[in-house]
């Protein structure tokens, strides 16, 4: 819990006559009790993402004791962190009938929603919040930027399988069922929002924070519950969309006015309660001249660390890659990944899709492996964060969905058990992302997608 966050009673009885309409969430303890608790650092969500699946004999381990002394090939750049790692065997993805002929539009569009988009409007957005937002919505009203969704390459790939909103091939992000959330791709533009409003000045008046904007908001929040009773069901979603743009930046002004007395504080000297003693100085970012792939991706990486380091996002979501319009020509070859998936098995294919899975695994493991090694609280960066690795199809060839690829690292503040490989679990990724939320503390009304329970097997505590 955030020392900064908490509220003294006789500080919110004095403004409950003008205040916002936020909601009293759990984190946001009363000062009195939380004054008296060691510090502790709050749990991040990151997502990273590949297309096509894997080749499956050299992503599962042949058996759970010899998975940290002795990982398949694809895993071997996480062999120095294989104990800060849980993979799991058994989780099946989303069913994609009635849509069977859009298995590249599905991957990913269903990777976080854990839901198939309706049949019955297939040309437009219409699918379910995903898992990085509901997330977002919880815990974003502590940081500067409720969420980051970075990517690799543009989001503009043309195609309609299905007659399916193009949208669906290259988003993951759903900000509610009918708003996709697009992903940043310019390193330097990502830096630049990650800390221009820091570098912008102190005050109120630098940050555009104003008596008259917490009134409008508040007149906006008030008049729009007064006119929702009177709408239509399709006027009320599109007031329920705009509403969710509004408390966006209800969320940002009270990230931003927190951030800013943290400063103030620390120009007087005082130390800010968000940061430990020992925790290890925010890293640096170089942003790569060049254009090889490993670069851009670790530079993308890097942003994802230091976001988190400096508590800017707490949810992450990175496209490593989508469907369609990929090559890696730093692995000696310019073939694109999707023709190769489709390899009849032929051994020359499976060579270089499996290179492609190695490379895009290495990158991740960089990632885990820096955070693994910045201190944070009594730990390290990586101890309170869960990091999700992995794709919408489990074989690119056949285009299967039983056994989808995820990889987990971090102890999401202790509620994971790492360093295991469970190869029989049984449920789907709707009751993956409903367990890791809940690891995350993050309070669930229904369950994600098709989910239809949590796994016991991974948490900490059972």
């Amino acid at each position: 819990m955030i020392k900064n966050s908490t509220i003294h009673r006789r500080t919110c009885l004095k403004g409950v006559g003008a205040a916002l309409a936020l909601p009293l969430l759990d984190a946001m303890g009363w000062a009195e009790a939380s004054e008296r608790n060691a510090y502790k650092p709050p749990v991040r969500l990151g997502f990273m993402y590949m297309p096509h699946g894997v080749i499956m004999e050299q992503f599962w381990p042949t058996d759970a004791a010899s998975f940290l002394t002795s990982p398949p090939p694809a895993l071997d750049s996480l062999r120095p962190v294989l104990d800060q790692c849980l993979l799991m065997k058994g989780v099946s993805g989303v069913p994609i009938s009635p849509f069977s002929g859009a298995p590249h539009a599905l991957e990913l569009s269903t990777w976080l929603t854990a839901t198939l988009p309706d049949p019955d409007k297939r040309d437009e957005i219409s699918i379910s919040i995903s898992a990085d937002q509901i997330a977002a919505n919880y815990v974003g009203a502590f940081t500067t930027l409720p969420s980051l969704e970075l990517a690799t390459m543009p989001q503009t790939w043309k195609e309609n399988q299905e007659g399916l909103n193009e949208a669906y091939y290259s988003h993951c992000s759903f900000r509610s069922p009918t708003q996709a959330v697009p992903a940043e791709t310019n390193p330097r533009n990502v830096l630049d929002r990650l800390f221009n409003q820091k570098e912008q000045g102190s005050g109120r008046a630098s940050a555009g924070i104003s008596a008259l904007d917490r009134n409008m908001l508040d007149l906006v929040l008030g008049g729009a519950r007064d006119l929702r009773r009177t709408l239509s069901p399709t006027d009320q979603r599109k007031l329920d969309e705009y509403l969710d743009s509004v408390r966006s930046v209800e969320r940002r002004i009270a990230a931003i006015e927190l951030r800013q007395k943290e400063a103030a504080m620390e120009k007087a000297g005082v130390r800010s309660s968000r940061r430990h003693e020992s925790d290890s100085p925010p890293i640096e970012i170089k942003i790569p001249e060049g254009d090889r792939r490993s670069e851009y991706m670790q530079v993308m990486c890097d942003l994802n660390v230091l976001a988190f380091q400096t508590d800017t996002t707490r949810v992450c979501t990175y496209i490593g890659s989508t469907p369609n319009g990929v090559s890696y020509p730093e692995l000696g070859f310019n073939d694109q990944h999707h023709s190769q998936t489709h390899h009849n098995n032929e051994p020359e294919k499976v060579r270089k899709v499996a290179a492609i899975t190695a490379f895009n695994i290495e990158q991740f493991a960089y990632m885990v492996k820096k955070m693994h090694s910045l201190r944070e609280g009594d730990g390290t960066l990586l101890d309170n964060c869960i990091m999700m690795w992995g794709s919408g199809l489990e074989d690119g060839d056949r285009h299967t969905r039983e056994n989808l690829p995820f990889i987990l690292a971090g102890r999401g503040g202790g509620s994971i058990k790492t360093g295991r490989f469970l190869p029989d679990v049984k449920g789907n990724q709707g009751d993956l992302l409903t367990t890791l939320l809940t690891c995350a503390g993050i309070p669930l009304d229904r369950p994600i997608g098709i989910a239809t329970k949590q796994l016991t097997e991974i948490p900490a505590n059972v």
